[in-house]
């Protein structure tokens, strides 16, 4: 058996150690928002954020996550009103919406580290992620709106 935190929930699965955390949190767990894309670390649609960091969940293994904290697209916030999450609606990104949960998961943490990007860090931070659309100026732009929202929101605590 294997201890590992998911959404704040801990979870006892029994599983393989070496099981990709994309299967266990997809099969076992249940939560589904996390997509598989291509299964080697190259699209990003599995992107999962492993103690604070971005990782792609489709090759690290459930032994890694032993323990630790495991946030989903599920978990990003309570009422999906993370700003990323609403700048994404705000500016209508998703055309088949496949790689968007591992695109918001990647922004999520560029947003933490980065209050004010650029287009460039934009790029630069979300250049692991592939969207199979296209839709990547709505992205930037999303992203733009998100750290907008989050400038605004730290402003008014």
């Amino acid at each position: 058996m294997t201890t590992i935190t998911v959404n704040g929930k801990q979870h006892q699965v029994d599983a393989d150690p070496n099981m990709p955390l994309l299967w266990v949190i997809r099969d076992i767990i249940g939560l589904t928002g996390t997509k598989y894309g291509c299964g080697v670390a190259q699209c990003g649609a599995c992107t999962v954020h492993l103690n604070g960091d971005a990782v792609r969940s489709c090759v690290t293994k459930l032994s890694r996550a032993a323990g630790q904290q495991v946030i989903t697209i599920e978990g990003l916030s309570q009422n999906n009103d993370h700003p990323a999450q609403v700048a994404w609606n705000v500016e209508n990104v998703p055309q088949c919406g496949y790689c968007h949960s591992g695109q918001i998961m990647s922004a999520a943490i560029l947003l933490r580290e980065n209050s004010d990007p650029s287009d460039a860090d934009i790029d630069t931070a979300m250049a692991g992620n592939i969207c199979r659309c296209g839709t990547y100026q709505r992205i930037r732009k999303a992203i733009h709106v998100a750290a907008e929202l989050q400038r605004k929101e730290a402003a008014s605590k």
